[in-house]
């Protein structure tokens, strides 16, 4: 997506990290970039609004509720790959091939 102006941060670079800085998972120096992005590009500020309004929901509806230490794992995990530009795999890569189910013979 893009909304057709220049920026000094491209709104495809922002729109990949938009997470990264909703969650302040990111340097402050990037931080501010975004936020002078999004105070010049209103498409940009649309898609920021609504995934924080998400995101908030998420957390009231869903924020007491423990996280599994393994499913973490595994979701950060398949973050990374897909940070790394790897193919992610349609089969868990983090199960133990030992509880794989056996083809029928």
């Amino acid at each position: 997506m893009s909304c057709g102006e220049p920026h000094e941060t491209d709104c495809a670079e922002v729109l990949d990290h938009l997470y990264e800085f909703l969650d302040r998972e990111m340097p402050d120096a990037d931080c501010t970039k975004f936020e002078v992005h999004f105070e010049e590009c209103s498409p940009c500020l649309e898609k920021y609004g609504l995934e924080q309004a998400v995101k908030k929901l998420v957390k009231r509806c869903c924020g007491h509720d423990d996280v599994p230490v393994d499913l973490r794992a595994k979701v950060m995990g398949r973050i990374e790959l897909i940070r790394a530009g790897e193919t992610v795999p349609d089969h868990d890569v983090t199960a133990d091939p030992a509880d794989a189910p056996t083809p029928a013979e």
